[in-house]
Formats: C-alpha cells, sequence, structure tokens
C-alpha cells in the first residue's frame, strides 16, 4: 500500500489505508465548500476560541502524539515532544494576534473613506511533508482557519495517522464540520484536487518536483500558491566567532529530526583560521551523539524515515568520497541493524563535482569546507540554486552586516542556528521556494487583499 505506518525503526508496516475514491473527495470538497459559506461569518473571536482549545489538547495529550509521530516518521521523542508544544505555541500566537493583522487598514486619498479589507479567499489545498508531521500543517491550519478560510491536507504517505490525528485535534476544538479535513489521497490524485474550482488556493512544502508539479496545475488554474522546498544552507564561521559556541550550536544544526530538514546547517564555510579548533569540537560532539531506539530520551539520533533515503544518503556520501572527499566520523550505514539507520557522519575536502558541493543531502551528514576570508564564505555560500536560510557565526558588527546584506536566503540568523518562529515570517527565494509562512505576512497570503474606495 502507498499510504501505510512503516515503523522506521523495525520497518514493520503497521497499519494501511486505501486512498479516497473519487466520490468519497467529491463529498469531501462539497462539505468544505458549504461549511465556508457559514464559517467565513464566523467572529475572530469565535475562531479565537476554537483554536485555544487545539492548543489545549495539544498541550494536555502531547505524549500521546509524540509517540504517533516517532513511530510514523522516527524523529527523537524528545524532538516530537517539542514539535507538539511547538504546535500549541502557533496556535496561541494566533489566537492571539490574528485580529490585529487583519483589521481593516485605513489609507488617506481622495475618497470620504478609503481602506484596505483582508477577507477570506476559501478552500485551501496544503501539501505537507513527513518530516515534521504536525507543526508544517499547524503551521499553515492556525493562520488559514482563523483568517476563516477552511483547510484539506493532502499529508505525506508514510504519516497517515498523523494527518487523522490533527483532523480529530481540530474537531475536538469544536471548529465546525468541515473546517478542516484530511484527505488520504495519493500524489497522482493530489492534480484534480487542485484544478478543482471549489479550491482557491494551495501551498506545498516538499521536493522541488513536486513543487514544480503543484505550481504547474495551479498556474493552469490561475490560483495562489506558497511554496517551501529544499535547502542547503551554509552554517558560516568566521574568525572573531565564539567557537564553542558555534560548534555546539552546529551539531543541533545538522542533527534536528535526524538531519531531515530543509533548514538543517548542511554546508559549514570556515575561516581557515578557526576550521582546526572548529572540526576538532565538532568531530568529538558527533562521537558522543547516541543513536538507536528514538524512542528513548536517551537517544539523539534516530532512524531515517523511509528505506529510500537512506539509500541515497548513502549514495551522496559514497559519490563525494570517491571524488576526494575526506570522511571524518562515520560514513557507514550499520547494514546488520533493521532500521533505516545512517551514523552523524562529517565529510571535508569536497570537490567541486561531487554531489556534497552542490546536492542537498537529507540526512545526518556535515559538508566542511575551508575558505580564506569573508568574501570567500559569502561566494560560497551563494553557490547554490537554494536560498532557504543561512547562519552566520561572528562577533564582528561589520562581518554581521555584510552577512545580513549579501547572503542570498529567505532568513538569515546570526550567532544561532536557524529555526522557524511565529513571530517571524519564514521562506526562501531561489529555487527553495516563494511566499512566506508564519507572523503577519503568513496569514496574508491568502486573504483577499480588498481595497475599498467610498466618496
Amino acid at each position: 500500500m502507498s499510504i501505510a505506518t512503516i515503523n522506521p525503526t523495525t520497518r514493520k508496516t503497521l497499519k494501511t489505508f486505501e486512498p479516497l475514491t473519487d466520490s468519497e473527495i467529491e463529498a469531501k470538497l462539497a462539505l468544505a465548500d458549504k461549511t465556508f459559506k457559514e464559517y467565513r461569518k464566523t467572529t475572530m473571536a469565535q475562531r479565537s476560541r476554537w483554536l485555544n482549545n487545539a492548543a489545549d489538547i495539544l498541550e494536555k495529550d502531547y505524549r500521546e502524539f509524540a509517540k504517533l509521530i516517532t513511530i510514523e516518521m522516527g524523529k527523537p521523542i524528545k524532538e516530537a515532544i517539542a514539535e507538539t508544544q511547538k504546535c500549541a505555541l502557533v496556535c496561541r500566537f494566533y489566537a492571539e494576534k490574528a485580529s490585529e493583522f487583519l483589521k481593516d487598514v485605513p489609507v488617506a486619498t481622495n475618497a470620504s473613506r478609503s481602506f484596505v479589507r483582508y477577507q477570506p479567499l476559501g478552500i485551501i489545498l496544503a501539501v505537507m511533508p513527513w518530516n515534521f508531521p504536525f507543526w508544517q500543517v499547524f503551521r499553515f491550519a492556525a493562520p488559514a482557519l482563523m483568517a476563516g478560510n477552511v483547510g484539506i491536507l493532502k499529508h505525506a504517505s508514510n504519516v497517515p495517522q498523523c494527518a487523522l490525528a490533527i483532523e480529530v485535534i481540530l474537531k475536538a476544538a469544536k471548529f465546525p464540520a468541515g473546517v478542516f479535513q484530511t484527505f488520504l489521497i495519493e500524489a497522482s490524485q493530489v492534480e484534480a484536487v487542485m484544478a478543482d474550482e471549489r479550491v482557491k488556493a494551495g501551498t506545498l512544502t516538499g521536493s522541488e518536483p513536486a513543487g514544480a508539479s503543484f505550481v504547474s496545475t495551479a498556474g493552469k488554474n490561475i490560483k495562489k500558491t506558497v511554496l517551501e522546498l529544499g535547502g542547503s544552507d551554509p552554517f558560516i564561521v568566521l574568525d572573531s566567532a565564539d567557537i564553542e559556541a558555534a560548534a555546539t550550536a552546529a551539531v543541533t544544526a545538522r542533527m534536528i529530526n535526524n538531519g531531515q530538514s530543509c533548514i538543517a546547517a548542511k554546508r559549514f564555510i570556515l575561516v581557515e583560521s578557526v576550521a582546526d579548533r572548529f572540526e576538532q569540537l565538532l568531530v568529538e560532539k558527533f562521537q558522543a551523539l547516541k543513536m538507536g531506539d528514538p524512542m528513548s530520551e536517551e537517544i539523539d539520533v534516530g532512524p531515517l524515515a523511509t528505506p529510500r533515503i537512506l539509500q541515497d544518503i548513502d549514495q551522496q556520501v559514497k559519490e563525494t568520497v570517491t571524488k576526494g572527499a575526506k570522511i571524518l566520523v562515520g560514513g557507514q550505514p550499520d547494514h546488520d541493524c533493521p532500521g533505516n539507520f545512517y551514523p552523524p557522519t562529517i565529510l571535508k575536502n569536497i570537490p567541486i563535482d561531487s554531489p556534497g558541493y552542490s546536492d542537498e543531502f537529507f540526512g545526518p551528514v556535515a559538508l566542511l569546507f575551508h575558505v580564506e576570508d569573508i568574501n570567500e564564505a559569502i561566494e560560497l555560500a551563494n553557490s547554490t540554486v537554494f536560498g532557504l536560510g543561512a547562519s552566520g557565526w561572528t562577533n564582528n558588527p561589520a562581518e554581521q552586516e555584510r552577512l545580513v546584506e549579501e547572503i542570498e536566503a529567505g532568513c538569515v540568523f546570526i550567532n544561532g542556528l536557524v529555526k522557524s518562529d511565529p513571530r517571524l515570517p519564514f521562506g526562501g527565494i531561489k529555487r527553495s521556494g516563494y511566499g512566506r509562512e508564519l507572523s503577519i505576512q503568513g496569514i496574508r497570503e491568502f486573504v483577499n487583499v480588498k481595497t475599498i474606495w467610498i466618496k
């Protein structure tokens, strides 16, 4: 079955699901369309109460949801717990801030009264990935529902129980039936749903090919989209940096979610004066990481989500080493282990014609590069088709400003690792996508920005 819960720690299939039939999809779309016509009339205060109810449920049953996340996609249970707590945070953020973000904006013109009003669009289709199966959905759903839209979710095929659990949470929070529905469908069924005239816009987080296919359908039907795709984020360490702090943050930045994050630091760009010390610290910290059953709170690194991801990262490492890269730690999967485990790995001396130089590595592999100065660091950081996030480490104000100004990315963090925060907009440029999630910019992506002019 293409839609199934397969435990990545054991590779055992735990539950399978039949994709929705055409008639079932039609019934769900009809319900969403009917619901929107009434839901858009609800008050912001009522929606806020329902969204706070969802936050209450997430906080109360966080361990149950965290276990479900870990069983389906393999992240360490402590990270899964943090994910559910972050979902509650984004619900409370928009429950509090949405009315302020979407209030009428007066504009002085030659009219007696003119202003901008923000109104919902209707049904929004969200195609979401497996790597943060709760967070990715709630960071879409919280602003979309507060804006008065209704949501339909096509989740990744390996996290169907997470998808269904989110629908249950929002129903239990007292949102009207049809405001948020999970569609258990295959990738081949997405095009027809996106093309349906009742669906007004869409958002996708995933791979470049998936994003290209999604926006092609949307473009043919003149529909708004937001994309958050891949990344090959640079982590730049300059000579004035606190090297110990940078190395400690680097471990989290690379290993979060077993290395399977679009905004994980992947390319570590080090000026020569600090490179040896940073490498030594990073190797020591990688070697200290504990890999194993992600249900144990002692574990730092769990299995990769699928056997295919394991095969891909292993092949990328092998090709990069064959081209001339050097392994500092790791580099070989444990073939005696039944799960999708790949050890924390560090490569250096990355050849320009190797996968390590140009490809996104979606696993626990750090790629180290040496440069002479900040000029070379910025040039190397920007020499990629991606532009999602970047982390720069320096205590020199002039260097900080150069990194902020010259790095080509949607997010630049100085002396900290890249992370999403409901208070700040999140998204990328270049082949990392377009549009923004979170903050005021995120809630305004899927609204009609209506100009009102009254004489």
